[in-house]
């Protein structure tokens, strides 16, 4: 916990940006009859059944510092798919950075040996060397604050029904563009004070020790 506080402690540096990650499932939903247009005192109204149209993955960005979002989305979410998003964001996100700092949870695809399983060794350690991960505590994935913006995404962009991936890609463009135009970003004041003295019943009492 402390080490991942203390990363976001870092200031700003564009050389070694710090960047949230993780994922969201999305269960795209088709209309069954067309909905009945916004009328005067009216608002839109939508028939209840649907039909299940499959899902998809969205692999989400978030820089703090920087007031900065990305979502990639993605047909799934396995090992490979995890290696290419890594390699997306080296070579097509930060490619000017030394080193890129990742927080993200304990997800098993999220091993760095999962970069072998989908490139050759060179290719994957090339793209791990420019990678340094920060995990989150087991149970405790709530430190990734690219979970509040998940958060945002959902309520904001994801409450209606979308058909399909290509839709799903232009609402979360819009969404992205009118997010990172103003800059916005997380008041994320859980600092390494008050994780001392809010979850001290987590810290070893030394004083049993005397």
């Amino acid at each position: 916990m402390e080490d991942v506080l203390d990363v976001y402690a870092r200031p700003y540096d564009p050389s070694h940006p710090v960047v949230c990650f993780d994922e969201k499932l999305v269960q795209l939903i088709m209309e069954v009859r067309q909905p009945w247009p916004l009328q005067p005192g009216r608002p839109v109204r939508y028939d209840y059944e649907y039909k299940r149209n499959g899902t998809c993955n969205l692999f989400v960005f978030y820089q703090h510092r920087a007031g900065w979002r990305h979502v990639l989305v993605t047909d799934q979410r396995t090992k490979i798919d995890l290696a290419h998003c890594m390699r997306y964001l080296v070579d097509v996100l930060f490619p000017n950075a030394d080193k890129i700092i990742i927080v993200l949870d304990n997800l098993n695809t999220h091993s760095p040996a999962s970069r072998y399983e989908a490139f050759e060794p060179a290719e994957a350690k090339r793209i791990l060397d420019r990678l340094e991960f920060h995990p989150t505590p087991k149970h405790a994935s709530w430190l990734n604050m690219v979970e509040i913006e998940i958060g945002a995404l959902s309520e904001q962009c994801l409450g209606e029904r979308i058909p399909d991936t290509q839709t799903l890609k232009c609402e979360i463009g819009a969404w992205e563009m009118a997010r990172n135009s103003p800059q916005a970003a997380i008041d994320w004041q859980f600092g390494m004070e008050n994780a001392r003295t809010k979850l001290k019943r987590l810290y070893p009492n030394l004083s049993l020790l005397d």
